[in-house]
């Protein structure tokens, strides 16, 4: 596995410590999450030297789950991400308390019995791009092939999504399913009809250009 060189390990660092210090309001208020991404993109894997490196502007992660008694759905505009487009590599961490629901009792139980979110506050992914071209502007079709830890348990996944490329601007949308059970969340018995036993999850970024 490629290994971060020390000087653009700094400039990363350097780079996501200055928006958590001189920009708190476009971190929506989430100090903890952006030091929790400074410790993430540390030790991430980027290695070329002169890659350009864009910052999350917008997001929305959003899950849909279908069962027979009902349907809920949930999203999050509150993740942190950065990504390189000359090693196609990603990173992101999403707060779980972030995501919103309908239902406020549903939250409450998201937050409490299934994701127990103080003790496990933060979801993350940490891979790569594969099949993007950094030359080619407008759409292209990618797959995201990398690590994903929900509720402390961390799977390798791959990703079939799609990238666009506009100037300075980046927007990556994905569509996946989780299931529950591969992440140890529970489902308690008596609400087993009422949750999905695997969610479809939806990603929306969008990017621009870090000055170099």
């Amino acid at each position: 596995m490629k290994k971060i060189t020390p000087n653009l390990r700094y400039t990363i660092s350097s780079s996501i410590a200055y928006r958590r210090i001189i920009q708190p309001q476009g971190l929506h208020g989430m100090g903890s999450i952006s030091c929790y991404l400074l410790i993430v993109i540390s030790f991430f894997l980027i290695s070329t030297a002169e890659a350009q490196r864009y910052r999350l502007t917008s997001s929305e992660i959003s899950f849909f789950s279908s069962a027979p008694m009902e349907d809920i759905e949930a999203h999050n505009k509150k993740a942190q991400s950065i990504f390189d487009t000359g090693s196609g590599e990603i990173a992101f961490v999403v707060p779980i308390k972030g995501f919103q629901f309908k239902k406020s009792l549903m939250q409450e139980h998201f937050n409490e019995n299934y994701l127990e979110s103080d003790k496990y506050p933060h979801a993350k992914f940490e891979g790569n791009l594969q099949g993007f071209q950094p030359d080619k502007p407008g759409k292209q079709t990618v797959t995201a092939k990398g690590e994903l830890t929900i509720h402390g348990v961390t799977h390798s996944v791959e990703v079939p999504g799609e990238i666009e490329m506009n100037g300075s601007q980046i927007k990556m949308k994905a569509k996946f399913p989780v299931k529950v059970a591969d992440y140890d969340i529970e489902i308690p018995t008596i609400v087993f009809y009422n949750i999905a036993e695997v969610v479809e999850v939806t990603v929306n970024f969008a990017y621009e250009a870090q000055p170099q």
